[in-house]
């Protein structure tokens, strides 16, 4: 057994009793002791049943095929009660389109997405090869710094701010507004309340509706913001519904890739044999893109809630039920995927993994994903860089973004 595993077989994920396990619990993400967790509940109850958590009772969907199932069946499992385990207030709640259903939501979604479209992502790989290009070259060599923030966090704001034809020199208000959004408050934390919340989150509405009135009194061009203020479908939409396709956009361009580029480097770390592949052939790239996306899952979960009564891995889940896919479950099933608890770039089928979802909630922005990631490792083999992680990660507390806040490496001259 991968000792990794026999490890996590000590924690408490093993030792209380099934019944109590409870995997939203922050804290198992940010020390990284979740997965004897979900191993456990994928061989003893892979449709559990939590009755008491933080965020009220729910069904964990754990394996592969049953996360399909669900995610695929949206007229049976509702997006629209809200995409994450965590219950919004009515007062800070805020509609966008992956909470909606046909035919509201495949309007919406169809309007920004020329935007990641073949042909824009045609004219983006030029731009962001530059910029990956700038951002290593100006990397510090024989020094240790974090590779969050110099490298994921800036190429992924950098490229949303394309999107968005946001100012460039406040692109770091993008990162702030999304790890606002993603974060649910907590006393003693910088955002400690929903009211809080909310205060920065409407600072992102107002910075944002300035630039609404810009785009809507001139002709209509390729960004994010133009796209929704020429479109019939959008252009009249409530300040609420605005900020929540907001930040559904905000989020899905940014915390999912910059967590993804800090995974991929770590793997490359703890399998150095991977990176030997890689750098022996460089065309296992788009391979191993795919790879790290899997073994990264940077979205953890996506909820639904059950509009009618149905069996699902056998158990009956009935109306109004909260039902809960953990994507980073899911991607670890030995039925589904070959040996999953390992990172291997030159895997079979190795595009079959969960991270982006099924159904018509798939990710909108998936090929730009792994179009940035395939850029940055291009340019990391073409330069020669020796990249050395030098310590422990540091992890965020989300059952949410599956990420980082910290990764010291060194780059050796």
């Amino acid at each position: 057994m991968n000792r990794r595993l026999e490890i996590h077989r000590a924690d408490d994920g093993y030792i209380i009793p099934l019944s109590e396990l409870d995997v939203s619990e922050g804290k198992r993400f940010q020390d990284d002791s979740i997965w004897g967790c979900f191993e456990r509940l994928r061989r003893e109850d892979p449709v559990h049943y939590c009755q008491n958590s933080a965020h009220g009772p729910y069904w964990s969907i754990t394996k592969y095929r049953d996360i399909v199932a669900v995610d695929t069946n949206h007229h049976a499992f509702s997006s629209q009660q809200g995409v994450t385990i965590v219950e919004v207030p009515d007062k800070h709640w805020t509609p966008s389109f992956i909470k909606m259903g046909p035919p509201q939501h495949a309007e919406q979604r169809n309007t920004v997405s020329p935007i990641v479209g073949p042909e824009s992502l045609t004219r983006l790989e030029t731009l962001i090869r530059s910029r990956v290009r700038m951002i290593l070259d100006g990397l510090p060599r024989n020094e240790v710094f974090n590779w969050v923030t110099k490298v994921s966090i800036e190429l992924t704001t950098q490229t949303l701010a394309t999107l968005f034809d946001f100012p460039f020199e406040d692109r770091r208000l993008l990162t702030y507004w999304s790890d606002a959004a993603v974060t649910t408050p907590k006393a003693g934390y910088a955002i400690d309340s929903w009211d809080k919340r909310s205060t920065i989150l409407s600072e992102c509405l107002d910075y944002f509706t300035r630039l609404w009135n810009e785009r809507i009194n001139a002709e209509p061009r390729l960004d994010l913001i133009s796209l929704m203020a020429h479109s019939p479908v959008t252009r009249h939409m409530e300040p609420t519904e605005f900020l929540g396709n907001l930040i559904l956009l905000i989020v899905g361009g940014n915390d999912t890739t910059r967590n993804s580029i800090t995974g991929g480097l770590l793997f490359m770390s703890q399998y150095p044999s991977e990176l030997r592949k890689l750098t022996d052939n460089p065309k296992l790239i788009s391979s191993a893109v795919s790879e790290i996306i899997r073994y990264q899952t940077p979205i953890a979960h996506m909820r639904r809630t059950a509009a009618i009564d149905s069996i699902v891995g056998g158990k009956p889940i009935r109306t109004g039920d909260k039902v809960v896919m953990w994507y980073i479950s899911g991607n670890r099933d030995e039925e589904v995927i070959e040996n999953a608890n390992s990172f291997v770039i030159d895997r079979k089928n190795v595009r079959q993994h969960l991270s982006f979802g099924f159904g018509i909630h798939r990710c909108l922005g998936r090929h730009l994903a792994e179009l940035q990631l395939r850029v940055l490792w291009e340019e990391i083999l073409d330069g020669g860089l020796k990249i050395k992680v030098v310590g422990e990660p540091e992890r965020i507390a989300s059952n949410f973004v599956h990420g980082y806040s910290a990764l010291p490496v060194r780059i050796e001259a």
